[in-house]
């Protein structure tokens, strides 16, 4: 409907050009918002709703812009002749897409009626029934599970998991689109053998998961806790080896039928 397109949300960047988060190359449209606080998290700005000032290279930016849906799909359609030469399209990315869900099905279905395909990375802290509401419109669900304990995952993200891992289970049983799990691999909460591969079975019991992707902790974001004057969570935390990496790949490989990708 024409209406949907009158559809407005709050974004805070626009990415093209992209090769992650999606096969091919991506348009990448970043949602203002999360219902976490990650320790690692590498945007800070899409924490808030709220429109933020932040410094960067000592000049001042306006974090958050209020769009419509037939405003973001212009940028969009400039890019559809890349996505058809590399299968690429469309990625939701935030924050947390779900906290704007009227926006996020919006931008999903204009997509799907231009013939892009459409992706979107998210956590799953919604109700089920946001999600569903979503699903006909989405041709990769790129979703975040960072622990399997519940207490864990709470002290470093102020939110406990069973949420999202209920929400896993029902959006792999809809059969409605390609479920990837994705995750965070982060110094002193997840990274040992055993809290990746207790994921990674996690993910191997649910019906059609096939990929699992293992995305290396790293403090790029750190400047932008700076900017916006606020402590950077991790300290000095150091990114994994190359070698753990790949210890943890085959770790999976070895015991569960899943592919599993370094990087996203």
């Amino acid at each position: 409907m024409e209406d949907d397109k009158k559809i407005s949300g709050r974004i805070f960047d626009i990415q093209r050009y992209s090769i992650h988060d999606g096969v091919g190359i991506r348009t990448i449209v970043f949602l203002k918002g999360c219902a976490l606080r990650c320790r690692w998290c590498c945007n800070p700005e899409s924490q808030s709703f709220d429109i933020e000032t932040m410094v960067i290279n000592g000049k001042k930016k306006i974090m958050g812009k209020d769009v419509t849906v037939e405003e973001v799909m212009e940028t969009v359609k400039r890019d559809m002749p890349y996505y058809s030469r590399s299968d690429g399209g469309l990625t939701l990315s935030g924050g947390e897409s779900l906290l704007q869900p009227d926006f996020a099905r919006g931008l999903l279905k204009a997509a799907k009626e231009l013939g892009i395909n459409t992706a979107m990375e998210s956590m799953g802290f919604a109700k089920y029934e946001t999600i569903a509401s979503i699903l006909p419109y989405l041709d990769v669900y790129l979703m975040d599970i960072k622990h399997m304990n519940p207490s864990k995952h709470a002290d470093y993200t102020q939110k406990s998991n069973e949420l999202m891992l209920e929400n896993a289970r029902k959006i792999a049983a809809s059969g409605q689109t390609e479920l990837i799990i994705r995750v965070p691999v982060i110094p002193g909460f997840n990274d040992t053998e055993e809290e990746i591969l207790d994921i990674a079975r996690f993910a191997d019991s649910l019906p059609g998961v096939k990929q699992i992707h293992l995305l290396p902790y790293h403090s790029f974001g750190r400047g932008k806790y700076e900017g916006l004057g606020r402590e950077y969570p991790m300290g000095e935390a150091v990114p994994p080896s190359n070698e753990k990496m790949q210890q943890f790949k085959e770790r999976v490989e070895r015991n569960t039928a899943l592919y599993c990708q370094i990087g996203g």
